[in-house]
């Protein structure tokens, strides 16, 4: 017997149909009149009642109509069944290219790509032609598998049936493209596009902003906003909505532009757009990742809904500000909540218990994870249980642990245990771990100097030298420190031993005075952190003038009193400059906000946030 016979059941066929509101018997036999109520239902996700209906449609013979068959295809798609949808499809007497386009649609808009791609392939055997509802179905489809090079085969078919230059189709040709990579054929059909809609602008602002390209991003979202692109079409907003929103902030937070994020998220309240989940989220993301975890939270508090990603971005938060209890408090109410943890919401706790030491905890989630939710851990997950173990010093019990590991290592893992090598002076461990990156053929000058810190620490200073000389001799380049804060709509970045500043003799005065404040007060300077055998005067002069004592400086001279200082930086800030922020915190006042690459760092009153264990 057909699957959905089984809807004709006694129980569904002879009693009333609280959903519909009225007796079997009693409703419309036309198929368009059922197609009109179908739409109802499907724009309710109502499932009881498009389930009556499609069992009233098979008692009076309805379904056999292509039109209705079509509408209940669309109608268990949008309740997120399609499997239901597949099966309807099978059962269809008479598929049209309009089936095939609600089928195809099906697998697409439920991410199941692959068999989105299998239906284009089975729709071209059976002889129909794609319409403007195929085309972007499949596009979206190609997206989905980053393979743009079948992404580019469908482009081809698009033009030479006609539909080319249709904006729909255009348009998710265009997003294709940007999610595949490929920006410059994005931008290229972007460009030759007579008008645009919604998806076609947030397609290319996105593609811009995974490739980095932080500045064309905002050109282009400046461009939608103003009306100055070209043809825009599609809605009050044009090319804007709440996607677009979610790239352009997410873009002001991997650059830290704050004050052009707070910007636009006043848009997004003018807009209504701040409701949505994806700009909440993002938004989560900017405040987090400029240091003002405060407006995370209250952004956070109101959402009046939250999606998983809303839940993670909050629990990253948390755990890249040192707020551990409050990522554990967070993670038990979004289980109460209703809302499954996915293997993101894992490494966001794993990561919090990493940067609080709280091993045992971190041992427990990592278990619960696969006990209890079903998530085999990634190379992703071992990778932050290693730097768990490193960090608090149990590097013995994080080389036992990648040896059980049921996945080869990465560069990730035992980059890891180098970091927790690093930190204890344990080189024969780091050896062991470097070596074992260079086996993999890991390019990354990030190793080696590893390496090279784990000797320093140790006092083995021909050991630093020889890992930093093995660097040069692979052609690797050490990455640049920097340090950058964000004033008066720039962003200010200082390196090292910085001369180029418009400000500098500001700067150096500054901090000689801060200095000498600081010694004051009782600050000496700790030289260990130096990788090289230099004289005492030589280390001291060195640390001085590191680039996130300049930007403070440099921030002490420019903002206003009182304001949080809030510096960036690419690297790992080393413990001298650590010791020597939190006597200026003290002195000073003022509160500075560090991120470095691997957390937040808070000074207040001579104290830090991380509790010095970072």
């Amino acid at each position: 017997m057909p699957f959905f016979q089984a809807l004709k059941a006694p129980v569904l066929a002879a009693a009333a149909a609280p959903t519909l509101g009225r007796p079997f018997h009693q409703l419309p036999a036309d198929p368009r009149a059922l197609c009109d109520l179908l739409a109802g239902l499907t724009s309710a996700r109502s499932l009881p009642g498009g389930q009556q209906l499609h069992a009233h449609a098979l008692k009076s013979g309805a379904v056999a109509v292509p039109i209705l068959a079509h509408h209940l295809i669309t109608f268990y798609s949008k309740c997120q069944l399609p499997r239901l949808s597949h099966r309807l499809f099978d059962e269809c007497p008479r598929r049209a290219t309009a089936t095939w386009s609600c089928l195809i649609s099906s697998f697409a808009q439920n991410e199941l790509p692959h068999l989105a791609l299998s239906a284009f392939l089975g729709l071209l055997r059976d002889g129909h032609r794609p319409n403007d509802h195929i085309f972007p179905s499949a596009a979206k489809s190609c997206a989905a598998v980053s393979d743009a090079r079948l992404g580019a085969a469908v482009h081809s078919f698009a033009v030479r049936t006609g539909f080319g230059s249709d904006v729909f189709v255009a348009s998710s040709l265009v997003d294709m493209y940007a999610k595949c990579g490929e920006i410059v054929d994005a931008r290229r059909m972007f460009d030759e596009m007579p008008e645009r809609n919604i998806v076609s602008w947030s397609g290319m602002i996105y593609g811009c902003a995974q490739m980095g390209l932080d500045e064309e991003a905002l050109s282009l979202f400046k461009m939608v906003l103003l009306g100055d692109g070209v043809g825009i079409v599609g809605g009050d907003m044009g090319g804007v909505n709440d996607f677009t929103y979610s790239c352009i902030i997410r873009v002001c937070s991997s650059s830290t532009l704050l004050e052009l994020g707070r910007q636009i998220h006043g848009h997004c309240v003018k807009t209504s757009f701040v409701s949505s989940s994806f700009v909440g989220s993002s938004l989560i993301s900017l405040y987090s990742k400029c240091g003002i975890v405060e407006e995370a939270y209250r952004v956070f508090y109101e959402m009046p809904v939250r999606n998983l990603g809303a839940w993670n971005a909050m629990l990253i938060a948390c755990a890249q500000h040192g707020h551990t209890r409050d990522a554990f408090g967070c993670f038990e109410r979004m289980k109460n909540e209703g809302t499954k943890p996915n293997f993101i919401t894992f490494l966001c706790m794993l990561s919090a218990c990493s940067h609080a030491g709280l091993v045992e905890d971190g041992k427990r989630y990592f278990k619960m994870m696969e006990e209890e939710h079903g998530i085999l851990p990634t190379t992703e997950h071992y990778a932050t249980m290693v730097d768990l173990l490193g960090r608090a010093g149990r590097l013995p019990e994080a080389v036992e642990f990648i040896k059980q590991m049921p996945l080869e290592p990465t560069e990730s893992v035992w980059g890891a245990l180098l970091t927790g090598c690093r930190i204890h002076g344990d080189t024969e461990t780091a050896a062991f771990a470097a070596a074992r990156l260079f086996e993999l053929g890991s390019k990354s000058c990030g190793a080696h100097m590893l390496l090279s810190s784990a000797y320093a620490a140790a006092g083995d200073f021909e050991g630093a030298a020889r890992a930093r000389k093995a660097m040069k001799d692979r052609g690797l380049k050490k990455e640049t420190g920097l340090s950058w804060v964000e004033w008066d709509n720039q962003v200010h970045t200082f390196v090292s031993g910085d001369h180029h500043h418009a400000l500098r003799d500001k700067m150096y005065a500054k901090l000689e005075e801060l200095s000498e404040e600081a010694e004051r007060a009782g600050y000496v300077a700790d030289t260990s952190f130096v990788p090289r055998d230099l004289d005492g005067e030589e280390k001291k002069r060195s640390i001085a003038s590191h680039s996130e004592r300049l930007a403070i400086a440099f921030a002490l001279i420019s903002l206003p009193p009182g304001r949080p200082i809030r510096i960036m930086k690419n690297l790992r800030i080393c413990g001298d400059c650590h010791t020597w922020i939190k006597f200026v915190s003290r002195c000073t006042g003022r509160t500075v906000i560090v991120r470095d690459n691997n957390r937040f760092h808070r000074f207040d009153g001579g104290t830090c946030s991380c509790g010095d264990y970072w």
